[in-house]
């Protein structure tokens, strides 16, 4: 279970699949479950459309950054490496409602949160949260 006053990062993931797919939150639960996991692990799906969608409830501990879930909450966008603005702007709206609940957890990318060869989600987040004004 997840605590919000333990709450220190909340983290952006790519789903690392094919810009043109449309997938869903559902998509990425069957995908989870595939990989013997307990079902989705994020706690938010944002569509090429720029629909949030719900992934675990807050409260469940995601499984998104090995060895920080206990500490975060992770948010997917659907596609590798060219976002829409639409999901842009879905991600800035949940960014800031998560903020108002948890205003000391910083905004990293998936690289960004622990060592790891991986550079999801392709984008620079610092420089992102700098344009659009996130802390």
């Amino acid at each position: 279970m997840l605590y919000k006053k333990n709450i220190r990062n909340l983290v952006i993931h790519c789903s690392d699949t094919d810009d043109n797919k449309n997938l869903t939150s559902i998509d990425i639960h069957k995908m989870h479950l595939e990989f013997g996991w307990d079902g989705i692990g994020y706690h938010k799906v944002i569509t090429r459309n720029g629909t949030i969608e719900n992934g675990r409830p807050e409260y469940w501990k995601g499984a998104h950054v090995f060895g920080k879930n206990e500490i975060s909450l992770g948010v997917c966008l659907i596609g590798r490496k060219s976002f829409t603005e639409l999901q842009f702007n879905a991600l800035e709206t949940t960014l800031i409602n998560w903020k108002k609940n948890y205003p000391h957890a910083k905004i990293i990318g998936h690289c960004d949160a622990i060592v790891t060869h991986k550079t999801c989600p392709n984008f620079d987040v610092k420089k992102w949260c700098k344009e659009r004004g996130l802390k």
